[in-house]
């Protein structure tokens, strides 16, 4: 059977505008995400089959809008919130500015096994959540499934439909030059069609 399925990246967050965050889990959206995300909602124009969404609070607050457009598509939770690599006991109250050395540190052993300290994850853990989003994507009945997610999440399912070949070790040392050369922006949505190949990577 074939798929439309979007990757749909978060409107603007109070952390994309610099704001200190508690956690993770808990950053919300500014207005301008918030407008960002009705705005996202207007872009559709057949229903979704399934709108899925990040337990992520700024993820979740995107997909409302298209969930209160589209009353009777299903709605689901899944696993694709954003890749915590730094420990969120470290981070708590933080912007993004003040972590930026402990993420050059993390991005600079450029070891996917490593666990940064509790309540984070290695890169190698993240990406089998990506592949696992694949494969649930490929069990689905849905025709039509838009997935509202998160920037690391996308650039790990590029990399992974580009080249499903590859090790984790050379994954992860694409993926930061391949995030820093194409960045994926608020709102913005990726064609998840090539699920399949994430699947078996």
């Amino acid at each position: 059977m074939s798929k439309e399925i979007w990757l749909i990246r978060h409107g603007e967050s109070a952390a994309n505008a610099g704001l200190p965050t508690k956690d993770a889990v808990s950053v919300p959206l500014t207005e301008k995400g918030w407008q960002q995300a009705r705005e996202m909602a207007a872009k559709f124009t057949v229903a979704p089959d399934l709108i899925v969404t990040s337990p992520y609070l700024r993820a979740r607050q995107t997909a409302e809008a298209t969930a209160d457009r589209f009353p009777n598509s299903p709605f689901e939770t899944w696993q694709v919130q954003e890749f915590t690599y730094l420990s969120p006991v470290r981070c708590a109250n933080t912007t993004v500015e003040q972590r930026r050395p402990l993420v050059d540190a993390y991005w600079k052993t450029c070891d996917p096994a490593l666990i940064e300290g509790p309540g984070a994850e290695s890169f190698g853990q993240m990406l089998d959540r990506v592949r696992g989003a694949a494969r649930r994507i490929g069990a689905s009945e849905a025709s039509r499934i838009v997935i509202f997610t998160h920037g690391h999440i996308m650039q790990a399912w590029r990399l992974l439909a580009d080249n499903p070949a590859g090790s984790d070790l050379t994954d992860m040392r694409r993926f930061l030059t391949a995030f820093q050369a194409r960045p994926i922006e608020n709102c913005e949505w990726l064609s998840g069609d090539a699920y399949r190949k994430v699947a078996r990577s």
